[in-house]
């Protein structure tokens, strides 16, 4: 059996921070000979709520094929509930008009979910990026399992994670250990000074600079507004401190908490705040801050990268391989005050120096591509379950 020429791969993305580690995939895909790229943008990418974030794609260079529109204006569970629906719908339509050879898609958003459901019942290969991982405080860990089953290849970004893959019953031969994607956005992307980005901003950064990005808790009821108000509360303390914010995801109460950011930046001129910073400005925040305070996984997957420190807050991330980098703090005002502390103190700073990230030092990028150029194709949708226990007694 040989592989196709110029096999038609289609990368669905639906918000800002996965497409950012989408992103050297699919220039790899538009760059190789033998392969055509296909671009569906979804979710938040079309929201002017969000920032209208397809349009940075576009100016990336990729031409968006497909758009689905999703979202609803609500938040609530019924709300997203509805999107998923919708989802389901135009998805269907959008694969049956560019008839890939396989899709590839990243990580646990509803949005996501819905596009492989679509996939599946089409008999479409899926490609899984970041698969494997846990994310305990919300219920993007129920969505990305559930991706796992309905995909046909998997790139994982660390052995734990591909031992988790393998667990839930996926065949060993489909299963990659590349590392984090986001680690070659990091090499690649040459960042922005501290006087350009402070243009780009139009901010004035100061002696202490932190960067805050604090999502909801979907698994937990009626708290994300009493975490988000701890947190804004300890935030309120800092003296001498810019606050860089960028505002949270299109989950299930994101609105209140968005609300609640522009509160607050109204009230307090050391605070800022970013619908998207877009991928080059996030990282040359990072590299520029003095830590990240929040609950996103980039401060797990590629702070580390930076030496930087990270104060992770409360469970949506409880579960992730951890730097030691990451200070954890549970989402009240006193400990997250205790761990800003902790942060600049100077034993911590010197520590950070040492720092490893466990999701490697980059390369994902280019083995996902040279995988998928490389994979045969015939007879992928077919499966069988790996049962770990047989595997033993073999």
């Amino acid at each position: 059996m040989s592989k196709p020429a110029c096999r038609k791969i289609c990368v669905i993305t639906g918000t800002r921070a996965e497409y950012g580690l989408h992103r050297m995939v699919m220039q790899g895909i538009k760059d190789d000979p033998d392969l055509t790229l296909q671009i569906i943008a979804t979710g938040m990418h079309l929201s002017p709520e969000f920032g209208l974030t397809y349009q940075e794609i576009e100016h990336d260079g990729f031409q968006i094929d497909r758009k689905v529109e999703m979202l609803t204006s609500s938040d609530t569970s019924v709300g997203i509930a509805k999107s998923m629906g919708l989802g389901l719908i135009g998805f269907a339509d959008a694969l049956s008009e560019l008839s890939p050879d396989l899709i590839v898609v990243l990580g646990d958003r509803f949005e996501i979910f819905s596009a492989v459901s679509a996939a599946l019942v089409a008999r479409i290969p899926v490609a899984h990026l970041h698969g494997g991982e846990l994310t305990e405080g919300a219920f993007d860990d129920a969505l990305r399992h559930s991706i796992t089953k309905m995909s046909h290849l998997h790139f994982v970004a660390a052995e734990e994670y591909r031992q988790r893959v393998l667990q839930l019953g996926e065949q060993p031969d489909r299963v990659f250990l590349v590392g984090g994607l986001g680690i070659d956005n990091i090499n690649n992307l040459k960042l922005l000074d501290r006087s350009a980005l402070e243009a780009s901003l139009n901010i004035k950064l100061g002696s202490k600079n932190l960067l805050i990005t604090f999502h909801p808790v979907t698994l937990e009821t009626a708290t994300a507004s009493e975490q988000m108000a701890e947190l804004l509360s300890a935030l309120d303390q800092l003296q001498n401190t810019q606050l860089i914010f960028t505002m949270p995801n299109a989950d299930t109460d994101g609105r209140v908490l968005i609300k609640m950011v522009e509160q607050f930046v109204a009230q307090h001129t050391n605070a800022h705040a970013y619908t998207s910073l877009g991928q080059l400005r996030y990282l040359s925040c990072i590299s520029h801050m003095d830590g990240v305070v929040g609950n996103s996984s980039s401060g797990l997957a590629e702070v580390p990268s930076f030496k930087k420190g990270t104060i992770n807050i409360g469970d949506r991330q409880r579960g992730r391989l951890q730097a030691a980098s990451v200070i954890n703090c549970d989402p009240n005002c006193a400990k997250i005050t205790a761990a800003i502390e902790k942060l600049y103190s100077p034993v911590f700073q010197q520590e950070l120096s040492t720092v490893e990230n466990p999701y490697g030092e980059g390369g994902a990028s280019e083995k996902v591509v040279e995988t998928i150029k490389n994979y045969v194709f015939d007879g992928l949708v077919k499966k069988y379950f790996h049962d770990l226990r047989q595997s033993k007694r073999d």
